[in-house]
């Protein structure tokens, strides 16, 4: 056992961590407009000088596990207006594709328990093109693409900073930081690098009137000091200047308003840029700073030592010996996951992959009813607030560590991408894993009703009950790793919530009681025609076979679980017996409803379509050939003969199907037979209808790239999808990268692009059906090419074509970089992966959220699967 698998089972290596966001302004929980605009709220402009309520933002911070006590750096290069202390980035409405973060930084390294961590920021030494990017990207329409900072030419003559940020722990609370800044232009550049440490604000809210400090002894260390954390010494090499204000709003600057402080939260930005007398000279506060004024010689680095300390006289002498022995750590720890890869590139991209998935943890806190509410010692919230957003989950408050699809995009958890999450976070730490996935079903978290919160945006929206799916896979994994002994209580206690879930589902989304569920966008955003969130008039309703897909996966999912529990608890073989009832129910809805008793299949296309039924109980289909047709595959189960054998209640309830409702029964897998030794498929799709499915899957002019498949069918590039409703007309085409519509902020795009985690499914689902089919079913791949092969081996292709977004092609160019030059060939750019949100459908560009490690950090799982 590696010694960082051995720190896993003490907690409190886990205490300090990299859990601040890179962005508080600009969310939910920090807004309380009387009309739910985030975006202005607070501002990034505003950020320097406002003090949160529920969180700080840092570059390449860390804190403890309450984000008491926070550390980051900051820099200033001598001519930008401002110091950069946080990431810069457009707003929703600033963005011509929404909201996005326009710097460049990178995850390199992480352990699990934070013993050793190392990222990059790119940091230019001419002026930050502030206004440029915001002028630029207000000019440019949705048909543009987004201008980035690379395009401003900013980092063309090598005039810029690699600022690279590590952390070694030599105890759990003995952090020791390096900070190496190259200088990789050709003249020497002079900057200020400004590692800053402060408190949270927990003092201005009418709570609790303790205020922690910090302050300068008399060895030129910071003191701190927190009732609840204890002492600290914060060590900065060298003697450098230490620099102190307060983490209060700045009342004047913000609203025009002397509050009769002084050193405010931006004092020291004022301080170094423009020599103004906001610091105080006492050398206290609750903001703090250690001063390096350095130039940097050209092509050269300097190297900056710093200790966060609970014993004051540790100092140096052991610093290179302890940063030393965590990294053979880490790369022990790594070389245990990867002895099964040998290709030295698969393992860059897949350590960094791991890398973006622990540093994107996040204190995440949240009290909606003190939000909602408003807090003692500020003025009270706009009565519009008691009927706005999430005025319905009064009940959620978290103060947990969470894992966040993009900790500046995206800083807030998201139900389905935190699900996926897990897959990859449970090969490094499977404690945290099965964390992150219960704490979603406690009961501050799930609504009373059984829903799950989607996301701060709207935590009354619908995403996709993935959860059950993820659950399995987890307790199968942690099982396989335990010489065949699962963990039941971590099973059973989340499968008792998700049963609640699943009736939310049934009694909330299923609306005319006919097993077709609705749902709305189900995290596909705009993947239909129009909003399906929105209402249709009177007498319509939209079914969605997505909806009714997921329902029917979800049945199989619980199913499976109910089966696992049975083995040591019979009263669970009902339960296995019921949802293979309603799984039953939803395949004959989707097969058959309606006068045609074709449901959401089309008979004549070979495929599945959303479909509005109308007043007069007639239908009209939805004609797009999009994912929402292929998450039918997702709905299928193998079981083996125990698992149906030993249940009698299970089996007589497939025997009675079989014999009294036979027009149901045949319309999903034969059960009864086996093609595998001792396997039992069940499934929504016979065999014709996934072989119709998987044609048009696989084939290159539709859904099959170079790079994954992709949302929509490359077919509707030239034969767009209109449809008139109520004098209405929406249409919809092929877009392979950024979004042309505004549906849903217009900062996604699934009309197109490769999204890792329906890859990640639809490969999952190719490998049940394998397991059940065996090496002797084989279909074409590519459809056309006369090429064929059985479902494992076509498993394989897509997780290839998938990994090909991130490896070095022939030419040894990455996919995920598109046509940037710099980003392909310097040596310095290069091998620095951004995982992004999602991906060009023709050309594997990486496109939105360029941190979102999240769900596309499944790309790490999929470097382990194929040859």
């Amino acid at each position: 056992m590696s010694v960082e698998k051995d720190r896993l089972k003490d907690p409190a290596w886990k205490k300090w961590g990299p859990y601040v966001s890179d962005r508080q302004w600009g969310t939910v929980r920090e807004d309380y407009s009387a009309n739910g605009d985030a975006w202005n709220f607070i501002t990034h402009d505003m950020a320097r000088s406002k003090a949160y309520r529920w969180g700080e933002e840092g570059i390449a911070g860390i804190s403890d596990i309450e984000q008491k006590l926070c550390f980051a750096i900051a820099l200033w290069n001598k001519k930008d207006p401002i110091i950069k202390e946080r990431y810069f980035g457009l707003s929703n409405p600033e963005g011509n594709h929404g909201e996005d973060v326009k710097e460049l930084y990178y995850y390199l390294d992480n352990t699990p328990t934070h013993s050793y961590q190392k990222m990059l920021y790119k940091y230019p030494q001419n002026e930050y093109p502030y206004s440029w990017l915001l002028d630029e990207n207000k000019r440019r329409g949705r048909n543009d693409p987004e201008f980035e900072l690379i395009d401003t030419g900013t980092f063309d003559q090598d005039a810029y900073f690699d600022v690279f940020v590590e952390y070694a722990k030599n105890t759990p609370e003995d952090i020791l930081v390096k900070i190496t800044i190259h200088n990789r232009g050709g003249l020497a550049a002079a900057l200020n690098v400004l590692p800053t440490i402060w408190y949270r604000n927990t003092w201005a809210w009418g709570y609790d009137n303790y205020v922690p400090e910090l302050l300068a002894d008399s060895h030129g260390v910071i003191e701190v000091y927190h009732k609840d954390l204890g002492q600290f010494w914060l060590n900065g090499e060298g003697s450098p200047d230490l620099l102190f204000c307060d983490n209060d709003s700045n009342t004047k600057r913000l609203y025009n308003y002397d509050d009769g402080r002084q050193y405010y939260k931006d004092g020291i930005n004022d301080h170094i840029v423009h020599g103004a007398d906001t610091i105080n000279p006492k050398k206290t506060g609750t903001k703090a700073c250690v001063n390096y004024d350095i130039t940097v010689p050209a092509k050269q680095n300097v190297t900056l030592r710093l200790r966060l300390s609970k014993d004051a006289t540790n100092g140096f002498t052991d610093f290179d010996q302890i940063f030393d022995a965590r990294q053979a750590e880490a790369g022990q720890f790594y070389d245990d996951i990867q002895n099964g890869i040998t290709d030295a590139d698969r393992r860059m991209v897949q350590r960094q992959a791991f890398a973006g998935m622990l540093w994107s943890k996040q204190f995440y806190y949240y009290d909606v009813r003190h939000w909602i509410n408003g807090d003692p010692a500020e003025p009270k919230p706009p009565a519009e607030r008691l009927d706005h957003r999430n005025s319905k989950w009064m009940h959620l408050n978290t103060r947990d560590i969470m894992s966040m699809p993009d900790k500046w995009e995206y800083p807030w958890f998201a139900s389905w991408d935190l699900a996926f999450h897990c897959l990859p976070l449970a090969t490094v730490d499977m404690a945290f894993a099965k964390n992150q996935l219960t704490q979603l079903v406690r009961d501050w978290y799930m609504h009373p009703n059984g829903q799950l919160p989607a996301y701060e945006w709207d935590f009354g929206d619908a995403n996709p009950p993935v959860h059950a799916l993820i659950t399995w896979r987890i307790y199968q994994k942690d099982k396989a790793a335990n010489e065949g002994k699962g963990d039941t209580y971590f099973l059973e206690r989340i499968f008792h919530k998700l049963m609640l879930n699943f009736t939310w589902w049934v009694n909330r989304k299923d609306e005319l009681g006919n097993n077709i569920f609705e749902g709305g966008f189900l995290g596909l955003d705009n993947i239909g025609v129009f909003d399906r969130n929105s209402h249709l008039p009177p007498g319509q309703t939209l079914e969605q076979a997505d909806g009714t897909s997921w329902m029917a996966m979800y049945s199989l999912n619980l199913l499976r679980i109910a089966a696992e529990l049975a083995v040591t608890n019979p009263a669970y073989r009902d339960i296995a017996s019921k949802f293979f009832e309603h799984f039953i129910y939803i395949a004959g809805a989707i097969s058959n409803l309606g006068d045609d008793k074709q449901g959401l299949w089309d008979e004549t296309d070979g495929f599945f379509y959303d479909q509005i039924r109308l007043p007069d109980d007639s239908t009209r289909k939805m004609r797009i050939r999009s994912l929402v047709g292929l998450i039918p595959l997702f709905a299928a189960e193998v079981l083996d003969d125990e698992d149906i054998t030993r249940n009698p209640i299970f089996s007589n309830r497939m025997n009675w199907f079989a014999e009294n409702r036979p027009d149901l029964a045949s319309l999903v897998s034969r059960w009864a037979e086996t093609k595998s030794p001792g396997k039992h498929l069940i499934s929504l799709l016979r065999g014709y209808r996934m072989k119709s499915l998987l044609k048009y899957m696989l084939d290159e002019n539709e859904f099959l790239s170079d790079y994954g498949i992709r949302s929509v069918s490359k077919y509707h590039l030239n034969n767009p999808y209109h449809v008139n409703l109520d004098g209405v007309e929406f249409s919809i085409k092929y877009t392979p990268a950024e979004s042309d519509s505004g549906l849903f902020g217009g900062n996604s795009n699934w009309r197109g692009p490769i999204w890792m985690p329906m890859n990640f499914l639809l490969i999952a689902s190719l490998h049940k059906f394998h397991q059940y089919y065996g090496d002797d079913y084989k279909i074409e791949c590519p459809t056309g090419s006369g090429n064929f092969m059985n479902l494992q081996q076509v498993a394989e292709e897509l997780y290839r074509r998938v990994s090909n977004l991130f490896l070095r092609d022939k030419d040894g160019k990455r996919a995920v970089f598109g046509n940037h030059p710099k980003m392909q060939t310097d040596p310095d750019f290069k091998d620095y992966i951004l995982f992004h949100e999602y991906f060009d459908g023709d050309t594997g560009r990486g496109v939105g959220a360029s941190h979102q490690t999240g769900w596309t950090g499944l790309i790490a799982n999929c470097l382990d699967q194929y040859p």
